[in-house]
């Protein structure tokens, strides 16, 4: 805390604010006894870089409803960078990661079906992104071709597999008829004829024609049926209602958007659930949230001081999605599902995704009830040699935590708290399929901080890609997570963990960044299934490639898989 020997250290002034010495007249300088309160709850090693922001600084900072010392602690990572992530080993099956036979996969999935009216199920969707890196390789061609020759825009057609694929096969897209609807004169045809490519793209990107270029991902049409067409967001809606609805039990779907499309997003609800409600014969209760200004992070410029905009205010950024667990920790229900606004695919397809989706969710409610169970038979605080001798053996075996190695010297005492500890914890159930050359966090065994070695979802930026080591590790991974989970986020008295008190606040991304002409230094929160679900209980369990066709680039869209 603060010192008042030490040296240049702050004093209170008559009016309830304080200063340094000798830098009283300086009105940036001071600061409120409010602030003052918020630093005082600032790491003192913090506590001079948090002391060198204004007044008006700290008050932006508090309105945003950010903390000081969360602001302070991302400075200095940008000082200092974030550790890198240890691992041990890859998980493997049979060495982290569960497979099951088909004969288990359908016993699970009928117990979770007789389970669902029990609980609330709800599925939470990150469906915030914007789709424009969908669409990259056009609009590079737009900005290219646009008002070049017929001739000129063919070579570049030539040239770019990506575009000519999507030109060639454009009457294959589900919005093919939206993009026909708003094509000014000449009309689609005409202008594919004439060899004018780049407007053909641009009506197709740019806010004056469909906008494509300007939604999330959640309200393009990906799925074309004899019945119409749907967008991810109506996918989504069918699965919930095969795996968190059951006999008239609603179906509970919670997505989180940017404030800019919440409007869209609740209109098309409102056109198309009544549809989806009157064929399924369930209740839909949909919900939506934006991600919390209070888990932006603030930017630096290259010196890693605080950038600034032209008028002087602090920069802040969005965080990534680690940002989300804070729209988890707000969410109430027993079991939720998480998976990615992409990652869907036609009627047709979905029935692996089903069958394992509630596996999942089974298995979940297996290991939860014998969690619950070993934490009420450790309550006694003379503990059962060989009960603690059977959790040890749980934890390593079943849960992926493997014990300091210490633990077998500790008293009794501590190793029952040890034990505890890692029982009394969220829960995650991690569907992992096999890598086939898809970008995706590979599972690991990684040492944590209090000397035990975890399960964890391990991304290349965590990996110290100058150690051959780990490099060799990270690349034997044999499976990669599609964000395909499923989770029990309260404690055995059936209250609500909070969630951000168990994730790592040493995982994080630094990047490059631009603004207004200026270079700077972005962070991102712990990633949400890897950082920010640091310190769960996780279970690895082997899914089939086919509950996995995530929609990352237009192109994708005309796979077989979405057709």
């Amino acid at each position: 805390m603060l010192n008042s020997g030490q040296k240049d250290a702050p004093f209170f002034r008559a009016n309830g604010s304080f200063c340094h010495p000798g830098r009283c007249g300086d009105d940036s300088l001071s600061l409120s006894l409010t602030n003052l309160i918020a630093l005082l709850y600032t790491p003192y090693f913090l506590q001079p870089m948090a002391s060198s922001f204004s007044s008006q600084d700290l008050a932006f900072i508090h309105e945003r409803g950010s903390k000081i010392e969360d602001v302070t602690l991302q400075i200095e990572h940008f000082r200092t960078g974030f550790p890198f992530l240890k691992v041990k080993k890859a998980a493997t099956v049979g060495d982290g990661i569960l497979r099951l036979s088909q004969e288990q996969v359908e016993e699970l999935a009928a117990l979770f079906e007789s389970d669902i009216p029990q609980m609330k199920v709800m599925k939470f969707v990150p469906a915030s992104g914007a789709a424009s890196r969908m669409f990259k390789s056009l609009f590079s061609f737009v900005g290219s071709f646009s008002g070049k020759s017929a001739e000129e825009q063919k070579a570049g057609l030539q040239a770019d597999r990506h575009v000519r694929q999507v030109i060639e096969q454009i009457e294959m897209f589900a919005f093919f008829n939206d993009l026909e609807a708003v094509f000014p004169a000449p009309g689609l045809a005409a202008t594919l004829a004439a060899g004018n490519y780049a407007m053909v793209l641009d009506v197709l990107l740019s806010s004056e024609g469909l906008g494509y270029g300007e939604l999330p991902k959640g309200l393009l049409k990906f799925h074309r049926y004899a019945s119409g067409v749907r967008t991810p967001m109506e996918e989504h809606l069918v699965e919930a209602a095969h795996y968190t609805s059951m006999d008239q039990v609603p179906a509970h779907l919670h997505f989180t958007i940017s404030p800019e499309h919440r409007s869209r997003f609740e209109a098309l609800v409102q056109e198309v659930k009544p549809q989806y409600e009157a064929t399924y014969g369930i209740t839909f209760d949909i919900s939506f949230s934006e991600q919390k200004p209070a888990t932006d992070t603030i930017a630096v410029d290259m010196d890693n001081e605080p950038f600034r905009e032209a008028d002087g205010t602090l920069l802040f950024r969005p965080a990534g999605h680690g940002a989300l667990i804070e729209n988890l920790n707000d969410l109430d229900a027993d079991v939720i599902f998480i998976k990615n606004i992409d990652n869907v695919v036609p009627d047709r397809l979905k029935q692996p995704t089903y069958l394992y989706k509630k596996a999942l969710g089974a298995l979940l409610l297996d290991y939860q009830a014998q969690v619950a169970e070993y934490l009420e038979e450790l309550k006694s605080e003379v503990a059962d040699e060989d009960l603690i001798d059977e959790v040890d053996s749980f934890l390593q075996t079943e849960l992926g935590v493997l014990p300091p190695d210490e633990y077998y010297d500790w008293s009794e005492t501590d190793r029952v708290a040890y034990l505890r500890k890692k029982l009394d914890r969220p829960i995650r159930v991690c569907g992992m399929v096999k890598n086939e050359g898809e970008p995706g966090g590979g599972p690991v065994w990684a040492a944590s901080a209090d000397g035990s070695v975890a399960l964890q979802i391990a991304e290349s930026a965590q990996i110290d890609m100058e150690d051959p080591n780990q490099v060799t590790m990270l690349q034997s991974a044999t499976h990669f997570n599609p964000v395909d989970l499923v989770i029990w986020p309260k404690n055995t008295q059936g209250e609500k963990f909070d969630l951000p008190r168990f994730r790592d606040p040493m995982t994080g991304f630094i990047s490059g960044k631009s603004k207004d002409g200026r270079d700077l230094k972005a962070q991102e929160l712990p990633g949400l299934w890897n950082g920010a679900m640091s310190d769960w209980i996780t279970i690895f369990v082997e899914v089939p490639i086919e509950t996995f066709n995530p929609v990352k680039t237009v192109n994708d869209l005309l796979r077989e898989q979405h057709q």
